[in-house]
């Protein structure tokens, strides 16, 4: 059997007894990092064969885990924090295992942007997760442009090197909107700092970030009815140049100046 099972996300304490109980029973353990996962195993006096599952090696670590598990083997795949697959490793794994038509189940446990989400006290009803923002700014700002209308809470993944640019960036796309840093969550200096993006964030940057950012106070903008031509005419009847009625129009549809300008050649 082969069982995803969530870890702590700072407080070691924060570790289910199920959890517990599947690792003393496991045959083998695959991990993000084995030197983080080792440390976990000796606080709680479990010594287990460990294997490396990080986001080079997952379909490879998939195929072990299924001919172990054929064995009668018991498997526990666990990330360096929380749950595995969410902003971690795994996910290919699922795929595998899906295809392969191999059973597997998940142990609850914590998870960082739940917690995030009610230390922000920003609205829980709905929200949207979003994750880690790619690298490439061009890349990243495509992505936001996708969420500009959406009405959700958003809730983004962040290290503290990529602070400002990530604010940044969601300052561009969103506008000056209601923003909260939530970091060292389950630890001694947990943090949940409420912010304006025009403004960043200047507070302490140690530790692992949840950003949450406030949804769009839009209603859906009517012009996302319309074809991509009658969108970017729309724009030029009420005086804007083409090219900057091209860039509203692709800001509002979440996608590049590129993929319009075909469509737009003879306005």
């Amino acid at each position: 059997m082969i069982t995803f099972a969530a870890t702590p996300i700072g407080n070691l304490k924060d570790i289910t007894l199920r959890v517990l109980e599947e690792l003393r029973s496991a045959d083998a353990v695959f991990c993000e990092d084995t030197r983080r996962t080792l440390k976990l195993l000796t606080a709680y006096e479990i010594k287990k064969p460990l294997f490396s599952c990080h986001k080079f090696n997952e379909r490879e670590a998939a195929q072990k885990m299924i001919a172990l598990s054929r064995e009668g083997k018991r498997v526990v795949v666990v990330s360096d924090a929380g749950m595995p697959v969410v902003s971690d490793p795994g996910s290919a794994v699922c795929r595998v295992l899906k295809e392969a038509g191999e059973p597997y189940t998940v142990l609850p446990g914590a998870c960082a942007f739940v917690c995030a989400l009610v230390l922000s006290a920003f609205p829980a009803d709905r929200f949207t997760f979003v994750g880690f923002l790619p690298e490439k700014a061009s890349e990243r700002r495509e992505l936001l442009n996708r969420y500009t209308h959406v009405r959700d809470t958003l809730i983004f993944h962040c290290a503290p090197q990529d602070l400002d640019a990530y604010t940044g960036a969601m300052h561009e796309a969103f506008g000056n909107r209601r923003a909260c840093a939530v970091r060292e969550i389950t630890k001694l200096h947990e943090e949940s700092t409420e912010f304006f993006l025009a403004e960043g964030y200047h507070g302490e940057r140690r530790g692992e970030f949840v950003l949450l950012v406030e949804g769009s106070g839009d209603e859906e903008n009517p012009l996302l009815s319309l074809s991509v031509r009658e969108h970017v005419k729309a724009y030029m009847a009420q005086g804007m140049e083409k090219k900057e009625a091209l860039k509203r129009t692709a800001k509002d549809r979440g996608v590049s100046k590129s993929e319009l300008y075909r469509e737009t050649l003879d306005l």
